[in-house]
């Protein structure tokens, strides 16, 4: 059995020494992350951190085995959704459990040192392996949880990109313009499809200028999504100019088949501009 009183109560008795010795060795030259910080607040909340990880860590000798895990990832769930720990390098933190497992390694040394002849090399070689496959598995936790909230955090950005860069913009009391901008894939085509027809329905727009100059290259799917918008539009009262095409936009509809015929198309948006404003 690894679980030891003593040891357990020594290596929390050295917490916050081992927080201060790890931040003295910390490698602050990182241009961005939860490290490079000099700011005391931040500088605080990191040492506070690390003591609470040395905190739970520690009761990895003291506590039975199921519920030191089970506070262990509680807490590094809520370390791995911490905001400056998302925007810090994935590799970086990983170099930082590698350094406190050393320091973990040389505190059982130490420990062994003041109780010299008590306990069997059999039971210390125990500890220290006990120690690097809790932090094999600490890391592994880690890693998911961090990879999990970036990705949900990675996520809700481009919903918000992508809503930002859709938007109907009311040019008058019923015209509206949509300009789209970069690189249209099928996941943003659909969210553009349903959010214009919401803005347009709201804001109370007949007629939608769309332009397309800021938009390279679309494929097969983005084009019928582009149309279906049109015909949705039309269906709710909208009218609609396309403006802007670029002759490779151009071809790739034509090669689908898709027709202009109902659509009213200017080459540039000034003339769309122009041109539904007289009419308006």
């Amino acid at each position: 059995m690894y679980r030891n009183k003593e040891l357990g109560e020594y290596l929390l008795e050295k917490a916050w020494k081992v927080t201060e010795e790890w931040y003295e060795t910390l490698d602050k030259s990182e241009a961005f992350g939860v490290y490079s910080s000099t700011n005391p607040e931040d500088v605080k909340v990191l040492k506070t951190q690390n003591y609470e990880f040395h905190r739970h860590f520690f009761q990895l000798f003291l506590q039975e085995e199921s519920k030191f895990k089970r506070e262990l990832e509680e807490w590094l769930t809520y370390l791995a959704n911490d905001g400056q720990h998302l925007a810090t390098p994935i590799h970086f933190i990983v170099r930082e459990f590698f350094n406190v497992r050393n320091q973990y390694l040389k505190l059982i040394k130490e420990f062994v040192s003041l109780h010299e002849g008590k306990y069997p090399q059999e039971k210390i070689d125990l500890w220290n392996q006990t120690v690097l496959e809790t932090m094999d598995d600490v890391i592994t936790w880690f890693m998911e949880k961090h990879h999990e909230f970036s990705n949900t955090r990675l996520q809700s950005q481009q919903e918000m990109i992508n809503e930002l860069s859709s938007p109907v913009i009311k040019l008058n009391n019923s015209i509206g313009l949509l300009p789209l901008v970069g690189d249209i894939d099928t996941a943003r085509a659909k969210l553009i499809l349903e959010k214009t027809l919401e803005q347009c329905s709201e804001k109370r727009v007949n007629h939608l200028l769309i332009d397309l100059s800021g938009v390279v290259m679309i494929d097969t799917m983005v084009a019928h999504q582009i149309f279906q918008l049109i015909d949705a539009l039309s269906l709710i009262g909208v009218k609609t100019t396309l403006s802007g095409i670029r002759p490779e936009v151009a071809q790739t509809a034509v090669q689908l088949g898709l027709s202009f015929d109902n659509v009213s198309i200017t080459s540039t948006l000034s003339r769309a501009v122009g041109s539904s404003t007289i009419k308006g």
